[in-house]
């Protein structure tokens, strides 16, 4: 296993806890992310996190059926999310998974390895999110919020120009890693 697979394993043993303590009438509510409900954050989470990580493994794409639908309908989406987690990680820890480049669409690759950093990023986030929009906590090991910290400065301007990131928010130079992470990405922590 190399490092960004063990980051990767982190933060969804801490994503799955999460959304297993999110209760059906919490989905309905705010998520702290711009417009989206946490029925909406959670179903993007479980589409790119859970899927669409297995897929960018293996180079293929997402089926049409997956993005269109609302996986948080099923009472057991929890742990059906778990469940592909398990697959998309099974599928990371092939070696021939960060050989190469991973076609982004639109004429666009990136190195896989990048790719899986951004992954965790968006794992560690949005689990954060739903995590604070449901009253749970969200913690990281340090070298995990190390690693999130200098992936969210890498992209950072390239996310705030997609409008994925705010302005980043004050925090101490003393904060925690995985702290300042969230406030370089725009989140008040």
């Amino acid at each position: 296993m190399n490092e960004i697979h063990a980051h990767l394993a982190s933060c969804a043993v801490e994503v799955v806890r999460v959304t297993r303590g999110i209760s059906p009438e919490q989905l309905a509510g705010p998520s702290g992310c711009t417009g989206w409900t946490v029925r909406e954050l959670a179903n993007h989470v479980v589409l790119y996190t859970g899927h669409g990580l297995e897929h960018r493994a293996l180079r293929t794409r997402l089926p049409d059926e997956l993005v269109m639908r609302d996986f948080t309908a099923e009472a057991d989406w929890p742990e059906r999310y778990d469940a592909q987690l398990d697959r998309a990680l099974a599928a990371w820890a092939k070696p021939e998974a960060w050989n190469g480049d991973i076609d982004l669409g639109g004429g666009s690759a990136l190195p896989a390895g990048e790719i899986a950093a951004m992954l965790v990023a968006e794992l560690a986030l949005h689990g954060w999110d739903l995590a604070r929009a449901t009253g749970q906590d969200f913690t990281l090991p340090e070298d995990t919020g190390a690693y999130l910290l200098d992936v969210v400065e890498r992209y950072a301007e390239t996310y705030r120009a997609y409008e994925g990131f705010a302005a980043a928010t004050p925090v101490g130079a003393d904060a925690p890693a995985f702290t300042r992470a969230l406030a370089t990405s725009g989140r008040t922590p």
